[in-house]
């Protein structure tokens, strides 16, 4: 059959649009993980900040390999995360540190390979363990402090407070006081390590347990100094993303901010006579909605309120798992920390309270951002599980929850 040339050519310009949209939709949900800007160089703008505080996750202890490297890889690639909490989660057993620097940095290295733009993150908590004495002090860790060289370990016990305070808070560990010369040391020497590793963000813990010696800052803002001084050498991109847990809203020193990114828990709270269900609310507890302080950035842009992260914690099961008003402490999620309580849930409702908090958050405070849940310890007596993974399930992960299709869609939805 001939048909007459205008309407070929009506045909073919609806095929060739067609043919366009189908392209640019596609295209669209198999470039999620390139969208948006990740450009930075010495400093980082708010904007890009923002770009990957919005596709944030925690993968607890991904550079030592916890669960299946190759998966979780492919999940983060598969989801678009560029921001990845607490990829080194070194609690304590500092004897183990060298070893896992040299996996450490194998693995970045590879995550570096997927995607150049990733921030991987490793942690310096409040907590030093005898065990530290097993690490010889580097030369470079005295010269950078100004200290003479010598030839020793770390000493335990000058990292601690002089009167005895928070010893033993954590069973075999205590709280090193910031404003001891051994501390500091032993915070420029794991900083230094991390960001030769290829690492670019450093979460400082619960850094108002380490500083009752330090009410004007003095001591935190030399060492981060100091950490930051290496990091404009060395780092991969010239600087190192600091942030911490902030209870009072965050470390301001003669006007300027201590961190780049403020953190802390989401203070999940219970829905009264509704048996595991659970909401968001500012006011509630400690929460940090509304309250991030602002001040001149270490980038140098100026803020009334620094942006800031919020995760799901984790700090054990209550005596009584599953029960309202568990006690003890004041933020027990119907008797589980945060991330406990999550992974207990229902893959539906877990859904649900993703979409729920996610969009919640954007509309009560544009400063927070939530991190995703994506591998974390958990605590829970009544299932017997030790660790939430978000991948879906498979041969290399077969306890996965399922929950990185929900992460995707929520941030395909809200892309930068």
């Amino acid at each position: 059959m001939n048909l007459p040339v205008s309407i070929l050519k009506r045909v073919y310009g609806c095929a060739m649009i067609a043919a366009l949209l189908f392209t640019c939709v596609f295209s669209k949900a198999s470039t999620l993980p390139d969208h948006g800007d990740y450009q930075f160089d010495r400093k980082i703008s708010r904007k890009v900040l923002g770009n990957y505080l919005n596709r944030s996750i925690t993968m607890q202890s991904l550079l030592v390999g916890k669960g299946s490297f190759d998966d979780n890889l492919r999940m983060i690639k598969n989801i678009g995360a560029k921001f990845i909490g607490r990829a080194v989660c070194q609690w304590g057993e500092e004897d183990e540190i060298p070893q896992n620097l040299i996996k450490e940095k194998e693995l970045a290295a590879k995550v570096h390979v997927a995607d150049a733009d990733i921030i991987l993150q490793a942690c310096i908590f409040e907590i030093v363990t005898p065990k530290v004495e097993q690490l010889i002090i580097p030369a470079w860790a005295f010269e950078a402090l100004g200290i003479p060289v010598q030839k020793r370990n770390f000493n335990y016990a000058d990292m601690l407070y002089p009167d005895g305070k928070f010893k033993g808070q954590w069973g075999h560990g205590s709280v090193p006081d910031v404003s001891r010369a051994e501390t500091k040391l032993f915070f420029y020497y794991l900083a230094k390590s991390y960001i030769d590793a290829g690492i670019e963000g450093i979460h400082f813990g619960q850094v108002e347990l380490m500083n009752k010696n330090d009410a004007n800052l003095d001591n935190y803002a030399q060492i981060l100094t100091l950490i930051r001084e290496y990091a404009n050498k060395h780092a991969r991109r010239h600087i190192v993303i600091c942030d911490s847990h902030v209870p009072s809203g965050g470390f301001v020193r003669d006007g300027k901010l201590l961190m780049d990114v403020h953190a802390f828990p989401l203070r999940i709270m219970e829905t009264p006579g509704k048996p595991e269900e659970a909401t968001l609310q500012v006011g509630h507890t400690d929460a940090l909605y509304l309250r991030s302080k602002g001040g001149i950035t270490p980038s140098g842009w100026v803020c009334e309120h620094l942006p800031y992260l919020v995760e799901f914690d984790n700090y054990g099961v209550s005596k009584k798992p599953g029960e309202e008003n568990a006690g003890d402490i004041p933020f027990w999620v119907w008797g589980y920390d945060e991330i406990s309580w999550f992974a207990h849930q229902n893959k539906a409702y877990r859904t649900k309270w993703l979409h729920y908090a996610y969009d919640w958050l954007k509309k009560t405070d544009p400063n927070g951002h939530l991190e995703m849940p994506g591998g974390r310890q958990t605590t829970s007596p009544i299932d017997k599980k030790r660790w939430y993974y978000a991948n879906n399930p498979n041969t290399e992960v077969p306890d996965g929850h399922g929950d990185e299709d929900t992460i995707r869609d929520i941030w395909a939805a809200h892309q930068p």
